[in-house]
């Protein structure tokens, strides 16, 4: 299997109140979408889209601070400045998701309120468009726990199974796979990222060749129940 990475060129700034469908539309047409491919939208221009910005109010730092006590679940971690949130959706990240790259001045940038219905949304419209049934995942960019520098994970998926699980099959060896489950949407994500950049002002992709399960997968399987979790 071969992947093919076709970043989303030309979208242009996208305001509160746009259709996300409509405004990736005519990159997407020069690409041409087909059967198997797989659309990753960044995160920041669905919350843009959505309204999820906060106009910064008086000391910015101070602002911030308030802003993740009060979208947050609960409080993880604190060092420093940074605060290691679990949001509303389960994720547990730094400042609750709010990020401030990208962001118009003087504005801060929320998580957007579902973003599993944001990308089934996305997707829906944009098959009445081409007539293909595209898979839609919304990405973010994380830190990890054990390891340095940031990737991008699926924070919202329609259209296919987040996790392929192999638990019951066996290794090319004929080993039986116990507790395998590879990330898939987490991958895709990551990939897609490796053509949009954090500067590039490139917020969409487009992934060809894919050619895992399909299904009605959501963002939300790939959080971990808290008890699973063995550091909370």
């Amino acid at each position: 299997m071969a992947l093919v990475i076709h970043p989303l060129l030309d979208v242009g700034r996208v305001q509160s109140g746009d259709d996300i469908a409509t405004i990736l539309e005519p990159a997407l047409r020069v690409i041409g979408p087909d059967h198997g491919d797989v659309l990753v939208v960044t995160h920041k221009i669905v919350s843009k889209a959505e309204g999820a910005v906060r106009k910064i109010e008086g000391d910015e730092e101070m602002f911030k601070k308030e802003l993740i006590e009060e979208i947050a679940r609960s409080i993880v971690r604190r060092r420093g400045n940074l605060i290691i949130a679990e949001t509303k959706h389960g994720f547990v990240c730094a400042n609750a998701g709010i990020d401030r790259s990208n962001a118009d001045p003087g504005t801060m940038i929320l998580l957007p309120d579902d973003p599993d219905r944001s990308a089934h949304r996305i997707r829906t419209r944009l098959r009445r468009s081409f007539g293909v049934d595209l898979p839609v995942i919304i990405s973010d960019t994380f830190g990890r726990p054990w390891r340095r520098g940031l990737t991008d994970i699926a924070i919202g998926v329609s259209g296919l199974l987040p996790i392929h699980d192999l638990i019951g099959t066996k290794d090319w060896s004929g080993r039986d796979l116990d507790v395998t489950e590879i990330a898939v949407a987490d991958e895709l994500a990551s990939a897609a990222d490796l053509v949009m950049g954090k500067a590039a002002g490139i917020p969409a992709a487009l992934v060809r060749g894919y050619d895992g399960p399909r299904g009605d997968g959501r963002g939300g399987e790939l959080v971990r129940p808290v008890d699973e979790d063995l550091f909370r």
